[in-house]
Parts: C-alpha cells; sequence; structure tokens
C-alpha cells in the first residue's frame, strides 16, 4: 500500500514516514520545504534502510499535484502540510488561511479526481479554545482565539462535510497535544527556522548553547508552581497513533476525531526539572509576563485512542527529554550541513 504524506519532511511527518516505512507500507513524500530541509529525506533513508518517491511541491499548486497522484498508485493520504506558528498567525492571517485552508481544499479534490477518498489528518489541541476544562474530550465545543487554530478548526468542518456528503471518505481527524522528543538515532528532531515557537526546542538550543536563558511566560497560573500545564508526547508514539489511524481509514468508513496525548500535564518548571534530571544539564530561564490567549491547563483524555484505536503513549518524560537532547546534541545546527 502506497501512503502520500503531505508535509512529510516536517518533525511530526519525517517521524511518521519512518513508522510508515516500517511497517512495511510504501511512503511517497510532499514537500515545499517551506518549514523543513531536504536533507531529512537522507535521514529517513538512512534509519530505513529503505527507499522511496519524494516531491518538491507546494499543495497550491493543483496541476504538480495532479502529477503526483496520476505517477503514483495512492491508497490514502496522512495530511500534515500546513503553517503552525500561533503568533504568525495572528500578525498575518491571510497567509494562514490561504496555505492551511485552501491547501487543504486543492488536496481534497485532487484526491476525490483520483478516487484517494482515504484520509489522516492533523489538527490541533487549539480547538478546543480557552473556555473548556481538562482533561479534553473530543465531544467538547471547539473554538478558537488564533488563526492557525481556526484554520484547524475550518478543516474539521470541511472534512465533516466532505464525509456526510459522500460516504466513500474514510477520515481520522488526530488532535495533538504537545509532541516532543526525536527518534532515538538522532538523525531526526525538531528544527525550527528562527526562534523556537516551542518550549522543548528552545530547552534544547539554550542547553546546547545556541541561547542563553530560556524565557518563562506566566508565572501567576492557578497551578502548583504558577506556570502553565501543558500534555507532552513523544513524537515517535504520536507517529504511531498516525500508524493506527490510517489502518482504521484503510478498511472502515468513518469520520473520527481521536486525541493524541498521555493524559498527564506537566508544567513549564516541571519540564525544565525534567529536563535537567535527564540530561545533568542546567537550565537558566527568566520570568516574564503571560501571553495573550495562553491557558493555565491543557491535558487530553485520550480515552477513545485507547479504546477504538487500540493505541496509548508508552514513552514518559524522562524518554522525551531524553531523546530531545540526543537529537540537539549531536544537530546543533540542526539539519544545517557543515
Amino acid at each position: 500500500m502506497n501512503i502520500l504524506v503531505t508535509g512529510g519532511t516536517g518533525y511530526i511527518g519525517s517521524h511518521t514516514a519512518v513508522e510508515l516505512l516500517n511497517e512495511g507500507y510504501g511512503v511517497i513524500l510532499l514537500d515545499n520545504f517551506s518549514n523543513s530541509k531536504p536533507e531529512v529525506i537522507n535521514r529517513i533513508k538512512r534509519i530505513t534502510g529503505k527507499d522511496f518517491r519524494s516531491y518538491n511541491i507546494d499543495l497550491l499548486d493543483k496541476k504538480r499535484l495532479g502529477k503526483v497522484f496520476e505517477e503514483n498508485q495512492l491508497d490514502a493520504v496522512i495530511h500534515f502540510a500546513g503553517f503552525k506558528a500561533v503568533g504568525e498567525s495572528v500578525a498575518n492571517p491571510i497567509k494562514y488561511y490561504q496555505n492551511n485552508v485552501v491547501g487543504t481544499l486543492v488536496l481534497c479534490e485532487t484526491m476525490s479526481r483520483y478516487s484517494v477518498k482515504k484520509l489522516v489528518f492533523s489538527s490541533s489541541a487549539t480547538v478546543y479554545g480557552t473556555d473548556n476544562n481538562s482533561p479534553l474530550t473530543e465531544d467538547m465545543t471547539l473554538s478558537t482565539n488564533n488563526p492557525y487554530g481556526s484554520s484547524k478548526m475550518i478543516i474539521e468542518m470541511i472534512l465533516r462535510d466532505l464525509y456526510y456528503s459522500d460516504r466513500e471518505w474514510r477520515v481520522s481527524i488526530l488532535r495533538y497535544f504537545n509532541p516532543i522528543g526525536a527518534h532515538e538515532s538522532g538523525l531526526i528532531g525538531e528544527d525550527p527556522n528562527g526562534e523556537p515557537n516551542n518550549l522543548m526546542p528552545y530547552i534544547t538550543q539554550v542547553a546546547v548553547g545556541t541561547r542563553n536563558k530560556l524565557t518563562i511566560f506566566g508565572n501567576d497560573y492557578p497551578t502548583h508552581d504558577g506556570t502553565g500545564i501543558r500534555d507532552y508526547i513523544h513524537v515517535v508514539d504520536l507517529a504511531k497513533g498516525h500508524i493506527k489511524a490510517l489502518e482504521r481509514v484503510l478498511v472502515e468508513p468513518c469520520i473520527d476525531v481521536f486525541n493524541l496525548g498521555t493524559g498527564i500535564g506537566y508544567s513549564v518548571l516541571d519540564l525544565i526539572r525534567h529536563f535537567e534530571e535527564s540530561t545533568g544539564i542546567k537550565i537558566p530561564f527568566v520570568l516574564s509576563g503571560r501571553r495573550p490567549g495562553d491557558v493555565a491547563v491543557c491535558y487530553a483524555n485520550p480515552e477513545k485512542a485507547a479504546k477504538t484505536l487500540n493505541w496509548k503513549a508508552e514513552k514518559d518524560i524522562h524518554d522525551m527529554c531524553r531523546d530531545s537532547w540526543r537529537w540537539q546534541s549531536k544537530n546543533p545546527d540542526g539539519y544545517k550541513l557543515v
């Protein structure tokens, strides 16, 4: 079976490609490298010892995307491609709606034209907004407070409408919490462009000496230590969740939504402490004010994925910290080639 992976050289896409190849799937990667590097393709091949096709294509390029479907016998699509920086989305909402929403529409139109109607979609816990209390369940009312989250919520609505209009479609929507960690080889990991938007790559860049200190936004939340609590999940566990969701859409008509998280919340200071314990490296930090839109507590109820997909996260917080550091220490400049 051949699976098209859009955004396949990104952080989560690359780890999912590895798991797909290890499970015996044929993989076709598609990426425009706006937030990733071509070197990732070589690293995936090194890890798996397997070859595959890859395309440097933007999803908005309908003609070239169609060629990918013509040149490959595709069975399903795992759709990661999309911009994901919340702050940037606030500053440039049109860019996010154009890329994320319109790009997905072009993809779905192309899938329909070539009768490839099995899709696993990369959504986000941001669709739960700020008014729901944790643990978050898939049946809660959705809302967002930034264009990135809104783009994910709009796409979820589009996919539901698509399924109800044509029951040949089989769709799994996966709402991620906070992926961290890296492949145990240290060959692939999170390599953000510029200043990291997420906590763990900021911590590892401080640890490796790229940055002087970490800034913690908010220390007056109603939590045990005043800092925000999040659900961190190892990226390899997350990737394996995509395999389980794929197995479901390959055999069963469905429109499903699943949380992919651990169900355990760690504060910012908890994560720093666990990283220091796992690596022996002290992380200097300074405290700053809250960022607009941040909630005090956000963690998943992952029971639906456990029951329906037979999936649960297996790696603990020390695995996440250790593997994050292995990646960063082996690749202090990320995928930048010396």
